[in-house]
């Protein structure tokens, strides 16, 4: 698995580094209905954050859950009682139900 991310991150650099730019930056394309919640986390900082902040401080303690094994109204309490436990101020807490929320 780590190699397939260090592949494509090195594939992505070098093909930023052959890109020919016109005048400006070129928009990004539209997002694609077969973009997964997978791409989306590599491609947002604040997903990766989440996700990173769910790996260390819920999955540290307990076995971890996939967030669609939830639905959005199931995580809400879920989070507000972790939050206490994992003692995560409220700006941590929203990158992890961000996060959660993504993959829903």
């Amino acid at each position: 698995m780590k190699k397939t991310i260090i592949l494509a991150g090195a594939v992505l650099i070098l093909a930023a580094c052959g890109a020919k730019q016109s005048k400006g930056e070129i928009p990004p394309p539209p997002p694609s209905k077969d973009v997964s919640a997978k791409d989306l986390i590599f491609g947002d900082p604040a997903l990766a954050e989440g996700k990173q902040l769910y790996d260390n401080n819920c999955a540290k303690c307990h076995k971890w859950y996939e967030p669609k094994q939830f639905s959005k109204e199931e995580w809400k309490p879920i989070l507000v009682r972790m939050q206490k436990k994992a003692k995560l101020d409220d700006i941590k807490m929203a990158s992890i139900t961000n996060f959660i929320d993504s993959q829903l």
